[in-house]
């Protein structure tokens, strides 16, 4: 999961307490994937919907104006803008959504089936909740599981004894009623942590090691193997990616890969087992960790046309050494600009070690929308939250890397709490829902945080960040039209039309 070396301050707040947990969300219907684009040049008259979440108020993912774009042209210096322009147009999204890990499921089993039914709709139903629609999941045991586990018995190199009766417990029936309650609108990817203990140069399915050269295609039917196993529980998977974290020696599951050990087990290994077993399909994912060497790694790779072949895209995470609190944008930037057709997706953040008096502090949400905007605006084309749901100790994780989730349960009461993380990530999954485009969107003063979305079905979605102090009044700008819109402190908005 997530790497030591990294820190995220955050000031104490209220201290966790688990509670009344029922919300009321906005109802926002799936768009249709035919309808037309918005015609840009009829705004004038148009109604905004604006959904806002703000610290120290109630406002959560709520409904709270109704504004009309009146003709404006040319504003002034002074004059506070996101400009937005939907008809240049980027990537298109596949998803949104979060990690549904062994810890989130044996969670969600030791809750109430009321609760049960609250977490499945608040996360993937897309009118009572916030429509998630993009999941990761782990091949075999990751630190967020309660014990390491693997599929095979020891030394089993053929792999004869391959099945996945751990998962069937907890983490098959978790991902089955998830896809249920997103309408089997859930696109699903896997990542392994670690190979099995005999298969690593340190027999250790933790404190990182790497593979051992024999056991590459041993490795590599493994991946098959697991996705065949999934979809034959009715879990279609999407795509994998090569190693969680390469570069990382964790206490936990880890396996470490340089830029060329990757490369050159997904030329002559990973891809060719997988479309030798007719899954040529299912998208592969490189690097699959930070920010920070993404360039060298994705270099690396993709400079070798033979391994290039295989990979569909590139994933990434947040937890960089930060220098002077940089999260390194612009090295995401610089690979879409270099590797254009590759897309980038976001595959795993979350904030840092868990702490129950920091429940309700709001820089959580913030983090996200940060990375959120930035890395849409950087050409993402998903962006995948770590566990979906955690207990009342940030766990189970069978190495005591507690962290924090957007929805925690206390699994001894069966009560709810939704993190101001939950609502800031609805304010992005609830309104841009797959197949929509990246549109231009651009403030005219860093205090805001802009992007912006076409959906399929025609309309708008832009989302604007304030994490300052004062309240800020701009103005939506859109071919000369202009709807003018307040954003209260250290809140998040959604305008759609």
């Amino acid at each position: 999961m997530k790497i030591d070396r990294r820190r995220f301050l955050v000031a104490s707040s209220s201290a966790f307490a688990l509670g009344k947990s029922r919300l009321t969300l906005p109802k926002f219907e799936q768009p249709s994937e035919e309808a037309e684009p918005p015609d840009v040049e009829s705004v004038q008259g148009r109604e905004v919907a604006v959904y806002t979440t703000a610290d120290k108020t109630s406002y959560r993912l709520s409904a709270t104006d109704r504004l009309t774009f009146k003709q404006m042209g040319q504003p002034l210096e002074t004059q506070i803008c996101v400009f937005v322009d939907p008809t240049k147009r980027a990537q298109s999204i596949v998803g949104i959504g979060g990690a549904l890990t062994d810890a989130s499921a044996e969670t969600f089993a030791k809750i109430p089936a009321a609760k049960q039914r609250e977490v499945l709709d608040a996360y993937f139903d897309p009118n009572k909740g916030i429509g998630y629609t993009l999941g990761r999941t782990h091949i075999h045991s990751c630190d967020f599981s309660s014990a390491s586990y693997t599929y095979v018995t020891e030394g089993d190199k053929d792999l004869k004894s391959f099945s996945i009766d751990h998962d069937r417990q907890f983490r098959v029936p978790f991902t089955k009623q998830a896809l249920a309650a997103a309408g089997g609108r859930l696109t699903l990817f896997a990542s392994p942590w670690s190979p099995p203990a005999f298969m690593k140069t340190n027999n250790d399915m933790l404190h990182g090691g790497k593979l051992k050269p024999e056991f590459a295609q041993s490795w590599a039917n493994y991946y098959t193997r697991f996705i065949k196993a999934y979809e034959r529980e009715g879990i279609p998977i999407w795509g994998i990616t090569v190693q969680n974290e390469p570069m990382a020696t964790q206490t936990w599951e880890s396996c470490v890969y340089s830029a060329e050990d990757e490369r050159d087990f997904l030329k002559n290994f990973l891809g060719p087992t997988m479309r030798r077993e007719g899954l040529a399909d299912k998208k592969i994912i490189a690097w699959d960790h930070n920010r920070d060497l993404i360039y060298q790694r994705v270099s690396t790779i993709l400079a070798d046309p033979k391994a290039a072949q295989y990979v569909w895209g590139i994933g990434y995470h947040w937890y960089e050494p930060w220098s002077g609190g940089s999260m390194m944008f612009d090295n995401v930037r610089l690979v879409h600009e270099t590797y254009p057709d590759k897309p980038l997706i976001f595959t795993e953040g979350t904030v840092d070690t868990f702490k129950p008096d920091d429940i309700h502090n709001w820089r959580l949400g913030e983090y996200y929308g940060r990375s959120m905007i930035n890395d849409f605006n950087d050409g993402a084309v998903g962006w995948t939250d770590w566990n979906v749901l955690l207990d009342e100790k940030g766990g189970p994780n069978h190495v005591g890397n507690f962290c924090f989730a957007p929805v925690h349960a206390d699994t001894r009461t069966g009560e709810l709490i939704y993190t101001n993380s939950y609502h800031y990530i609805g304010h992005f999954s609830k309104f841009v829902r797959p197949g929509a485009k990246k549109i231009a969107s651009s403030p005219s003063r860093s205090a805001l945080l802009s992007t912006a979305f076409v959906n399929p079905d025609g309309k708008v979605s832009v989302v604007v960040m304030n994490p300052g102090d004062q309240k800020i009044s701009w103005f939506l700008w859109v071919a000369g039209n202009a709807a003018e819109v307040t954003s209260l402190p250290h809140s998040i908005q959604t305008l759609v039309f």
